[in-house]
Parts: C-alpha cells; structure tokens; sequence
C-alpha cells in the first residue's frame, strides 16, 4: 500500500440547476464526499495504492459511499459501518464564481466513531505515507485513533501528513480546535493548512511566526494555502511559491482536496517541492472548473498533460 488515509466520508448533493438559491433548486447530483475520502479517492485515481481508517452510518448511504470508493481502487476493508450514527450530509448551492452556499448535517456523525486497533495497526504499517486531518480530532475515540495512528506510523518510519482541515460547525471554538491540533504535532511531518488555518494551529498571526512555531516542533513541511495569491511551501531550508493554476471556476467546494491530492502524489513520487506544488494547483484546478470534489478528480494522465501546457 502507498497511502493510509483516515478520517470522514461524507454524502455529498449538489444542486443540478446553477445560479439558483437552495431554496428553489429542485434537483441534485450525489457524489462521495469527505475531505478524506476525497483525498483518498484522488490519490487512488492518480495511480496509487490507497486504503482508507474511517467509519460510516449503517444506512441507505453505505452502499454507494463504498462502492464509490471501491470502484476507484481505495481498499475499504477498515471502514466500519456503526449502528445508531449517521453519515454526514452536505448540500452544496452552485452559483458561479464565488457563490457556493451549504448545509451540513452533522448529528451524531458515524466518522467520530472511528477506531484504532490491532488490525488497523498492522494495516498502516503497510504503508509509505500517512494522511489525516483536525476533524478526526473533534471527538473521541476518533480522537485518540488518530493520535495513536500518528504515533504508529511515526514509530514505523512513514511519513506523516496533518491537513488542519478546520470546520466550525465541528467544534465549540477556534481555539480549542488549534489546542487538540496542536497536540499531535510530534508526530507530523508536513502540515496542509491555509491562512486561518496556521494561525489557529499555531496561535500567530504573522506568517514568520507560524513557520518558526512549526518547525520547532519538528514539522518538517509546511504548506501555507493563499487564495487566489497562490500556494506556499516552506522547510527549515527552502522556500517556494506558486501562482494559481488558470482554469475557469464552476464550483470551489472540494479545491483544498483536489491539492491535497495532487501535492501529496508528487511528494510520494519525491518530486521537488516546488514542482509539488504545481502538481496541486493543477489538480485543484480541474476539481474547481466541475461540480463535486471526489468525481472531478483528475487522473494523472489528465494532470500531466494540463501541467505540460498550462502556464502555472
């Protein structure tokens, strides 16, 4: 196996009719959803071997989310469906460019139930590299999973990813959410995170401060996410920075995870940091120019040939 991702899958509906309120669209598209699964699924269909730690609701959703999964190559045999938890819901506004309204249903949500044993143990050490992120540590025993799951695949040589992946509706503050990140940061190699993001993980408002913070505490990769400015990444001895991949913009929702893919794949092939990059404006380039996150995944002969002709 390449990559180990833990962390939620979600159900994803989007509305089918642009340019109309949530309150007067009549139909909707399902997708898998999730930031994990998302990534999972893009790093699967970029060409690597990928298994997914997570938990879903025993429902009606399961056997798509699975499938969906399933079809893409991303072993699921660590996805448990848990009784009495539900499947987290999002239905997504599509109002081009800049106008993406949700609703989440986050009630007893079955990805906080996510478990850490023996057998996932031995499943991660199988592994290369290590994908999580802060919305598994919003509740137990999801919570104490993901830090043992850190602490395995540390203690095994694997290289660890956090994606900060900060979500208010999931936490009772800010600052607690930085508090629980901030706790698992021994065991994290490369941080994902935007502007906001780095400044509730680390308590600093100024990018220098961030980076020191972080790398003092051993994180040996940092990726600052800017916008529309581009992306950044930063070791203790190099910087690079990136533009904005241009592709027209049909839906953002799903962007971060479309980088995350593409980064993480290149990183795994040990391309040059910069080149990372581009690899990740790239992929989350094609996610934002179509409607969904895990179905507009491009595949690697997509991206590559994007990154050929492409001006980023």
């Amino acid at each position: 196996m390449d990559v180990c991702v833990l962390g939620r899958i979600g159900y994803d509906l989007y509305a089918m009719e642009q340019h109309r309120s949530l309150a007067e669209v009549e139909h909707f598209s399902r997708h898998l959803g999730g930031s994990s699964a998302n990534t999972a699924f893009g790093l699967a269909r970029l060409g690597l071997q990928v298994g997914i730690i997570s938990a879903i609701g025993k429902d009606g959703l399961a056997d798509f989310l699975l499938g969906s999964l399933r079809h893409e190559g991303v072993d699921t045999q660590f996805v448990r469906q848990v009784e009495g938890y539900d499947t987290s819901l999002a239905i997504t506004e599509v109002w081009p460019p800049e106008r993406f309204a949700q609703v989440f249903y986050r009630s007893k949500p079955a990805d906080t139930q996510v478990t850490f044993g023996t057998g996932e143990r031995d499943y991660l050490r199988k592994a290369r590299m290590f994908v999580t992120n802060g919305t598994s540590l919003a509740a137990s025993p999801a919570r104490e999973a993901t830090l043992e799951a850190l602490r395995t695949a540390r203690e095994a040589g694997i290289r660890t990813v956090f994606d900060v992946d900060y979500r208010a509706s999931s936490w009772p503050s800010a600052s607690e959410a930085g508090r629980r990140a901030r706790s698992v940061l021994p065991w994290v190699d490369v941080i994902l995170g935007n502007e906001t993001e780095l400044s509730i993980l680390t308590e600093a408002s100024a990018p220098g401060a961030q980076l020191r913070s972080l790398h003092e505490q051993g994180v040996r990769v940092v990726v600052r996410k800017l916008g529309a400015k581009g992306v950044e990444v930063h070791t203790k001895g190099e910087s690079h920075s990136v533009p904005p991949f241009p592709m027209p913009v049909i839906c953002v929702i799903g962007g971060g995870d479309g980088f995350a893919a593409g980064f993480l794949y290149a990183l795994y092939r040990e391309r040059p940091l910069e080149e990372c990059l581009r690899y990740g404006n790239a992929a989350a380039a094609v996610v934002v120019s179509r409607v969904s996150c895990s179905d507009a995944m491009p595949c690697l002969e997509e991206l590559e040939a994007l990154l050929r002709t492409g001006k980023s």
